[in-house]
C-alpha cells in the first residue's frame, strides 16, 4: 500500500507540517527538521501513499556483533490513521532490515501509553518485551513517562 523512499528537501516542510499536528506531536515532541536531526544515527524514509507524502520512518542499527540489531520507529499524518498504512510501513521497512541488511531482531519502543502504535507494532509481529519505567520525557519535558520495549525477531514478522 505504501512506498517507502529517501527523504528529499522537498519533503520538509510536508514532514514538518505533519510533525505539528497535535496527534503527532504528543508522542515526537516539537516539530524540528528530521531531514537534518544528526543527534541520532538513523536512516530516514518518507512514507507515502497514493503519491502524497504521508508520514516518516526511520531505523537506526547497533552494528557489534554481540549485539546487532535494528531500531525503527515512524510517525503518521493522523488524516491516514486507521487504514493499515502505519502496518505496511513497518512490515515494509522490518522485510528490508532481515532480508537485506540481516538483522535477526528489530526493537521498538513506543510509549506505553500509545495504544494505537502498539496494536500496529503488535499486527506485523512485535512482541512487548517489558516496560521501561520513566523512559522518556513528555514533549513539554515536564514529566517521564514509561515505554514500552518491544522486539521481533525474523520468525515473527506477519
Amino acid at each position: 500500500m505504501v512506498r517507502l523512499r529517501s527523504v528529499r528537501p522537498e519533503d520538509r516542510d510536508r514532514l514538518m507540517e505533519i510533525r505539528s499536528t497535535t496527534q503527532v506531536r504528543r508522542w515526537w515532541g516539537t516539530p524540528y527538521d528530521d531531514a537534518d536531526d544528526d543527534d541520532y544515527c538513523t536512516s530516514r524514509f518518507v512514507v507515502e501513499f497514493e503519491c502524497r507524502v504521508v508520514g516518516l520512518i526511520q531505523y537506526g542499527e547497533e552494528l557489534d556483533h554481540m549485539y546487532r540489531h535494528a531500531n525503527l520507529d515512524l510517525y503518521l499524518d493522523p488524516a491516514v490513521h486507521g487504514r493499515g498504512l502505519g502496518q505496511d510501513a513497518v512490515r515494509t521497512l522490518s522485510r528490508y532490515l532481515l532480508d537485506v541488511l540481516g538483522h535477526h531482531r528489530l526493537v521498538i519502543d513506543p510509549a506505553a501509553s500509545n495504544e494505537p502504535a502498539i496494536r500496529c507494532y503488535t499486527a506485523v509481529g512485535f512482541r512487548p518485551v517489558g516496560v521501561m519505567r520513566a523512559y522518556e520525557r513528555d514533549p513539554e519535558g515536564t514529566e517521564w513517562h514509561d515505554g514500552l520495549l518491544m522486539d521481533l525477531l525474523r520468525g515473527d514478522l506477519r
